[in-house]
């Protein structure tokens, strides 16, 4: 279900200032991965684990994020999404990238990357999805007080799932979503290029990450 807006709106929220910082934090990310090791060793039962779950989590970000942008993609500012994802969370975009971020510091073995880059995606996405608010308050009025009233702002509640008969998608959107969704998957033969690269001392080790 969707609701067309019939006023006009504020203007979208800039999220420009939002790249800027997840860009920052993937730099701080890379240095840290060429010049850290993780406490649990490369090989190591505990370390296979970790990696396997973060994997897992990519995973469920990548599928994640296609799942959402089937209903949304295209649409963002135009119509007010309530099916699918969306009525689990008003934000499914945003918390499946959140945990891929998680997912990603898991991969490299630790769970204190895991922490930092899952709590800088939340307080990010959080902070815009705020502002967005705000944007879609401004424009659809009283059916967006409705839908954020029953449903969480970034949490999912499984049991509010409802969908649709049918769905009209954007597939530029859905390409758009799946390519950069191989970003996340890339960084998996990376993060093992890195670790053996540390392991036959191509790479220096100036700290250890818990």
């Amino acid at each position: 279900m969707a609701y067309t807006s019939l006023k006009s709106a504020p203007k979208a929220f800039d999220q420009h200032r939002r790249l800027i910082v997840v860009q920052a934090a993937a730099v701080v990310a890379i240095v840290l991965l060429l010049f850290s090791k993780p406490f649990l060793s490369e090989g190591s039962s505990g370390h296979e684990l970790v990696e396997t779950a973060g994997f897992g989590l990519v995973l469920v970000c990548f599928f994640g994020r296609l799942w959402s942008i089937l209903y949304v993609g295209g649409k963002k500012n135009d119509e007010l999404i309530v099916s699918g994802p969306f009525s689990m969370t008003r934000n499914p975009l945003y918390f499946f990238s959140t945990v891929g971020a998680v997912g990603i510091g898991l991969m490299f073995g630790s769970a204190l990357a895991a922490v930092m880059l899952g709590l800088a995606s939340f307080l990010v996405f959080r902070f815009t999805a705020g502002r967005e608010a705000e944007f879609l308050f401004g424009k659809f009025g009283a059916a967006y007080t409705a839908y954020a009233e029953r449903t969480p702002r970034f949490w999912p509640n499984p049991m509010l799932y409802r969908d649709q008969d049918q769905l009209v998608f954007s597939t530029s959107a859905l390409k758009s979503t799946f390519r950069d969704g191989l970003y996340f998957l890339a960084l998996f033969p990376l993060i093992e290029t890195v670790e053996h690269f540390h392991v036959i001392g191509m790479l220096p080790t100036l700290f250890t990450i818990y």
